[in-house]
């Protein structure tokens, strides 16, 4: 049995170490019409726009009325070039819910991805923070962390070069 272009790109994709999603999306709005534009434009211009996705492919629902605002969601597939990527969509548009469909085994991760992975969780949670603390402390409190910010920076260029020596 022949397989079809996309089941070929698929399988070479996850055989690389790529990673085979569901996506789950919802959004809200006073206005209803607007709703399935903006969830267009998610999956069509940012999500499959997003480095390291190959594909993507959805449904997105007919807004419905939830008390006082109109409700969508949207169901994408999404197949990604590595873990990485994955998780930068995740950290870049919050799905509501996600399932794993490929591989559908065990997944091995190179120490690289891992530590590529950490960097990123590490700068979201970084920048999360400088958010947060922007608008909850005096301006000079916040000058320091700012400081002190930059200061882990460059502890980490350090020790990235160390180990590359």
């Amino acid at each position: 049995m022949a397989k079809n272009e996309v089941d070929q790109v698929t399988d070479d994709t996850i055989k690389s170490g790529g990673v085979l999603t569901r996506m789950y999306f919802d959004m809200q709005s006073p206005n209803a019409e607007e709703l399935q534009p903006i969830m267009v434009d998610l999956v069509n211009n940012r999500l499959l726009k997003s480095q390291g996705v190959v594909y993507c492919s959805g449904s997105i629902e007919e807004p419905i009325k939830v008390s006082d605002v109109y409700s969508t969601s949207a169901t994408v597939t999404v197949l990604f070039k590595n873990l990485i990527s994955l998780v930068n969509v995740v950290f870049n548009f919050s799905p509501a819910g996600i399932e794993i469909l490929k591989p559908e085994k065990d997944f091995m991760i190179r120490i690289s991805e891992l530590q590529s992975l950490l960097i990123n969780l590490s700068q979201v949670s970084a920048d999360y923070s400088q958010y947060i603390l922007s608008r909850v402390l005096s301006k000079e409190d916040y000058q320091k962390v700012l400081l002190d910010i930059k200061n882990r920076e460059e502890l980490g260029k350090k020790l990235i070069d160390k180990k590359k020596e």
